[in-house]
């Protein structure tokens, strides 16, 4: 699989350094499209704080992509539902701290949550 991210230079607003404007995926054999995942521990009970849910989200994340034989290297496609839009720095660093150097197209909405103490969900496209 090659993954070959596209930011171009002109014609469009700059993206930020900690992502990127499109990733083409070519000679995938396989995608896995992740619902929207929560910061809930395995007994369903919300982190208390923003910070662990965000790892919680995450090791959930990877729980999920294990499940499929894939890593957080294999995700190519992101989607934050933030509670708050003052959660978009913390949601940015965690991001970024699981991907490491990688940069994917990703997306921030802020959203009403289904229950008031989930303050952010996650969805990911990941391709093999």
């Amino acid at each position: 699989m090659e993954l070959i991210p596209h930011n171009p230079g002109e014609g469009i607003y700059p993206a930020t350094p900690d992502y990127v404007h499109a990733m083409e995926v070519r000679g995938a054999s396989r995608l896995l499209f992740v619902s929207g995942t929560m910061g809930l521990d395995p007994a369903g009970t919300a982190g208390a704080t923003l910070e662990k849910q965000l790892d919680l989200v995450w090791s959930n994340i990877r729980t999920i992509l294990a499940s499929a034989d894939m890593t957080t290297d294999n995700i190519v496609r992101l989607t934050s539902y933030l509670r708050d839009v003052a959660y978009a720095e913390a949601n940015s660093e965690a991001r970024c701290k699981a991907l490491g150097d990688r940069r994917i197209p990703t997306t921030a909405i802020v959203v009403q949550t289904l229950e008031a103490d989930w303050l952010v969900e996650i969805e990911v496209v990941a391709a093999a």
